[in-house]
């Protein structure tokens, strides 16, 4: 397990990168407390290529620009040395609220960065006891934005949060040829009419099979 927030990456990580991750994620939540933001998106787990390199859960580096204009122009930095690396989950979270347009809480269920032996820049899913001990930084997220409704990205984090005295809505998670659902899922959510167009879907494929989003 990878904490962004204390550990160094010897790979990629400039030599203050865990601190450049936990400010940013401070910068996030900071505003959203003052914005009064009403809604927490929370997938599974960070990815070893969005917010274990970020700090911002569900962002990667090709939408830390994003993340700070839709939070009213806050300071997010890179964490890390060399070229920009994208990740297709954030690609697609990214798009839709750059539609939904309203400022969201991002987190996840283990809000850390599970990986498989031996194999850092890898993705696993946390286990129970994983889940368990970081609980407690979840209740205290929502004790601290007090939402009025939670939006689950993914069966895994719908089953996670089914215990959650506020309401959830799950929607299906954009990976694995789950883009289509997941945009229609949260565009029900926000009255959004607009849908992909047809172009655009493929466009997207396209970028997934060129490396431009991964």
């Amino acid at each position: 397990m990878f904490n962004p927030y204390r550990d160094h990456c010897v790979l990629h990580d400039r030599d203050d990168g865990a601190r450049v991750r936990k400010r940013n994620l401070v910068h996030c939540l900071e505003a959203a407390i003052e914005a009064k933001v009403d809604t927490i998106w929370i997938a599974r787990d960070l990815g070893y290529r969005g917010g274990r390199r970020t700090g911002v859960p569900l962002t990667d580096e090709v939408h830390l620009t994003s993340a700070s204009a839709l939070l009213g122009g806050i300071a997010l930095d890179r964490a890390t040395r060399g070229p920009i690396v994208a990740e297709r989950t954030a690609a697609v979270v990214w798009r839709v609220l750059s539609r939904v347009g309203a400022p969201v809480v991002l987190w996840n269920v283990f809000p850390l960065h599970p990986h498989e032996p031996d194999d850092p820049l890898s993705n696993r899913c946390h286990t129970r006891a994983e889940r368990d001990a970081t609980w407690p930084f979840l209740t205290a997220l929502i004790g601290m934005i007090a939402p009025r409704r939670i939006v689950a990205i993914g069966r895994e984090a719908g089953l996670a949060l089914s215990g959650i005295e506020i309401p959830v809505m799950t929607v299906r998670h954009p990976s694995y040829g789950g883009q289509s659902e997941f945009i229609a899922g949260v565009h029900a959510i926000y009255g959004v009419n607009e849908q992909l167009t047809a172009p655009q879907l493929p466009l997207l494929a396209a970028q997934a099979a060129s490396g431009a989003i991964a």
